[in-house]
């Protein structure tokens, strides 16, 4: 029964057929693929295609600041916010269950100071994108994965830097030169982190999607 992954055209067996894995549904390949896009499938919209949508979005949401519905959405935001508990290190998540990493992103984004705005835009955009796509993948979990991958990039790393005076021999003598030492992390933008964000992000501005998609 696990001969075939179950993405059509397919080749490779599940990885319950393997001694890979115990997914009963994709082979490997596939289920990143569903681990990182929310489609076994289908992959992310780009940058590019997001463009035309985002636009739109802005200047809809530049008119509509003061819909009774963009106003919930930005306070449930900000609570989302409040409630996200002390800042963390993108380094330091390691051993956190999905939970914690989802609330750790929404910290992240409080302290680099994202306006709430940005989020509700990125819901709506989505919302549009999925609703011109001639293919589109309608799934609640493909939505909440999109939306919350452009809201993970909004303050996705830690970033440090450390100077330090380190002798160094010229001719006869030890010279201070100074060294920099830098520390970048990013924290994985897959897997059930993104379902619980994007859950986050449509309870928060589900409301709004009606009047904007279109």
């Amino acid at each position: 029964m696990y001969s075939y992954c179950r993405v059509v055209g397919c080749p490779h067996p599940a990885r319950a057929g393997t001694a890979k894995g115990l997914d009963t549904r994709f082979c490997r390949t596939h289920a990143d693929h569903y681990s990182r896009h929310g489609s076994p499938y289908k992959r992310s919209y780009t940058a590019k295609e997001l463009v035309p949508h985002r636009k739109a979005v802005r200047g809809w949401l530049k008119a509509n600041l003061t819909d009774r519905w963009v106003e919930n959405a930005l306070q449930r935001i900000r609570g989302l916010y409040d409630r996200s508990g002390p800042h963390v290190e993108a380094y330091r998540l390691a051993g956190m269950t999905p939970q914690e990493r989802s609330r750790a992103a929404w910290a992240r984004l409080r302290a680099a100071g994202v306006d709430p705005l940005k989020v509700l835009e990125a819901w709506l955009v989505v919302d549009r994108m999925i609703g011109a796509d001639p293919q589109p993948v309608e799934t609640t979990e493909f939505r909440r994965v999109q939306a919350a991958k452009i809201v993970h990039r909004l303050a996705s790393g830690s970033h440090k830097r450390w100077v330090r005076e380190v002798p160094r021999m010229v001719g006869v003598a030890n010279i201070p030169i100074k060294e920099v030492t830098e520390l970048h992390k990013y924290p994985h933008s897959r897997g059930r982190v993104l379902r619980l964000l994007g859950a986050d992000i449509e309870e928060a501005c589900g409301l709004v999607a009606g009047p904007a998609a279109r």
